[in-house]
């Protein structure tokens, strides 16, 4: 599939894996423009057959992406913020809800905007000099695009507040400690080992069980029980069950040889 180029993004498919980087210098700001280019690539990613899964970073080495462009809220007409507010969930929620898994390699700062994308993605590897921060509430804001609720989902209700109440920074080790990120590694091999997270994925699982696996969490997650959340997933299993994949799987292992899936 041919990749379209993008003003504010870089997008590459290399060895099944769709990257793609932010490049709006100097520290990779979110506007409106850049938003439609993300929605854009997702759709994209999830219609390209060779990228099996999808790594996020940004250019540079100072930051991921410092949030959404301050020119841009100066400027806005009060009219206008409830449509943009739901402009950024809808991007972001197509970033969380690709069906393909997506893994943000976090190099130097994340903030704001920047950080809700962040906790948009599956699995998140930062470098050891990244910062993290929900800075909005000093600018009489909230996190809008999603921050108030995925962060509480993913470190707890009591940590989220703290964050985003007082807007603190903190490094990448704390936010390996408190869940905020799953893997801290040395600066300038976040995005190795976010490939190389990706391609175990992509290699070693099937890709029907993850597709599967990533929809039953996601939507387990907004039920109110557990009781529903859980015919969540037998509705997948169902699914599941009847694949070609499951039965190569099976034969794979008892033959003792490596699985080859096909996706169906």
């Amino acid at each position: 599939m041919n990749i379209e180029e993008y003003k504010f993004i870089k997008v590459k498919v290399e060895d099944g894996l769709g990257i793609v980087t932010l490049d709006n210098p100097p520290v990779n700001v979110l506007n409106l423009e850049v938003l439609r280019e993300i929605e854009d690539i997702m759709s994209e990613m999830e219609e390209d057959e060779e990228a099996k899964a999808v790594v996020i970073t940004g250019a540079g080495t100072y930051a991921f992406c410092a949030g959404a462009d301050i020119k841009m809220i100066q400027k806005l007409d009060p009219s206008k913020a409830e449509g943009i507010v739901r402009f950024g969930h809808r991007v972001f929620n197509k970033v969380e809800n690709l069906s393909k898994p997506v893994i943000a390699a976090i190099n130097g700062l994340s903030l704001g905007g920047g950080n809700e994308l962040c906790m948009a993605c599956d699995i998140r590897i930062s470098s050891d000099r990244a910062r993290f921060s929900q800075p909005e509430v000093g600018l009489g804001l909230i996190p809008a695009w999603g921050g108030t609720q995925r962060m509480a989902r993913l470190i707890g209700k009591a940590k989220a507040k703290e964050l985003i109440f007082t807007g603190e920074m903190i490094t990448a080790q704390e936010a390996l400690r408190i869940g905020l990120v799953n893997k801290v590694v040395p600066d300038g091999e976040e995005l190795r080992a976010s490939m190389d997270i990706a391609r175990r994925i992509t290699t070693r699982s099937a890709p029907l069980a993850v597709m599967a696996a990533k929809k039953a969490i996601n939507e387990g997650l907004q039920k109110q029980s557990l009781e529903e959340a859980l015919e969540v997933e037998v509705n997948f299993i169902k699914d599941i069950a009847e694949s070609e994949d499951l039965r190569e799987g099976l034969e794979a292992f008892f033959s003792k040889r490596s699985p080859r899936f096909k996706g169906r």
